[in-house]
């Protein structure tokens, strides 16, 4: 394998050392193959927000193997995840499953594409959208955790199509559709950015995003793979009262199985085959396995208080992160939305990309391999998102608070 990874932020490059391989994991823990238990707040990168093996989730795919693996034919399992959904996201009328975000990414461009009859899309600086050639531009991640914000194999006219703009900058999509909006297709972010690290969209953003689109004839595409169902119910653009055109979505919808999804408007979606003339297509899309997991996933989340908790563990765990930041004297900043957060070490406020690259990548190196080895896992890179789950108690929030302390120190 690549560098012995099938994925490249695994690898511990960015942070030194060996990777962990990880043999086993029940509810906030994982194990390693020396027996190693740590508490975890990578959750998969997102998807684990109920935690690991949960026996819920565990359970419905038990069933669900035992009818077998892959049909390759419709299945009722596909209307029931696709009918949560839409309940969900009142934007979306008409969702479309497939195996992986980058999938679901990249057929809402050609999806916009299709329905504008326009080439050219705008991104953001510090955003990541799957590995797409024209998304691979400035993209956050593993791009820019190696230092490689674009990617060799990307064809300079793939490049050409993709626009880019700062991220809580309306002046520099301003611009862009000022010289070019009869030839933009559409706007693509994550509304609430996870990939430069957690980073919040600041107050008027999403809103002029969505009157300067509206007003241009583009689409607003956003990209909630790690949001959607983690922020809320109805993901980011519920809890910011914004509504975009296309909807991508990941992570929590396979319940730790390999989903992703794109959605929209009846007619939007009209477009796609065999409704309509746009083609996109998946021999495991809709898996009977990811499914199960998904339906499980989001029937447990919508229980009574879930969201209440999760905002609850977080805010613990990051109030009493800031404060040991302050007494300890060290320059770091915390962004939280909902149970997703990152510490940047930098005295910045992290608003952008550029502040997120101000970050000090060898101290945030040094607290990571602190952490691993009193017990606590952090994603291996300063530009990731931590994610709390509901497994998580108040102790292992007290525990984890106890090791950052000496850490920090």
């Amino acid at each position: 394998m690549p560098g012995g990874v099938n994925s490249p932020v695994r690898s511990f490059n960015a942070v030194g050392g060996t990777p962990v391989f990880i043999s086993r994991a029940q509810g906030s823990r994982v194990w390693d193959v020396d027996g190693n238990a740590y508490i975890d707040y990578m959750a998969s990168w997102g998807p684990l927000i109920l935690g690991h093996a949960d026996p819920e989730v565990v359970d419905a795919v038990r069933k669900a193997v035992a009818r077998g693996t892959s049909y390759g034919a419709p299945c009722e399992a596909e209307v029931e995840l696709a009918t949560i959904v839409t309940e969900a996201f009142p934007s979306v009328d008409v969702v479309r499953m497939t195996s992986s975000g980058t999938e679901a990414t990249m057929s809402a461009v050609r999806l916009a594409r299709a329905c504008t009859d326009r080439d050219l899309i705008v991104k953001f600086e510090g955003c990541y959208h799957g590995h797409a050639d024209y998304l691979l531009v400035k993209a956050g991640s593993g791009a820019t955790t190696f230092g490689q914000p674009s990617s060799p194999g990307v064809p300079k006219v793939f490049a050409d199509c993709t626009l880019l703009a700062k991220y809580n900058d309306l002046g520099s999509v301003e611009k862009l559709f000022d010289e070019l909006g009869e030839k933009i297709a559409c706007v693509i972010l994550e509304p609430v950015a996870g990939n430069m690290g957690v980073v919040a969209p600041t107050d008027g953003f999403l809103r002029g995003l969505r009157d300067i689109t509206r007003s241009s004839g583009a689409l607003l595409v956003f990209d909630e793979v790690i949001t959607g169902f983690r922020l809320s119910p109805g993901g980011a653009q519920e809890l910011y009262g914004v509504a975009p055109d296309i909807t991508c979505l990941g992570k929590i919808i396979g319940g730790g199985l390999p989903v992703g999804a794109y959605g929209a408007s009846r007619e939007i979606m009209s477009m796609v085959a065999p409704a309509g003339p746009m083609y996109q297509a998946g021999t495991l899309s809709g898996n009977p396995l990811a499914m199960a997991a998904g339906i499980a996933t989001l029937r447990k989340l919508h229980n009574p208080g879930s969201y209440e908790k999760l905002e609850d563990l977080a805010s613990q765990l990051v109030d009493g992160l800031r404060d040991i930041i302050k007494s300890a004297g060290v320059s770091a900043t915390v962004n939280r939305v909902g149970s997703m957060f990152t510490l940047f070490f930098t005295d910045r406020s992290v608003v952008d990309y550029d502040a997120a690259l101000n970050s000090d990548t060898n101290l945030f190196s040094r607290f990571f391999g602190r952490l691993l080895e009193n017990g606590i896992m952090f994603p291996p890179s300063q530009f990731e998102s931590v994610f709390v789950s509901l497994s998580h108690t108040e102790s292992e929030i007290s525990s984890t608070l106890d090791v950052m302390k000496k850490a920090l120190e």
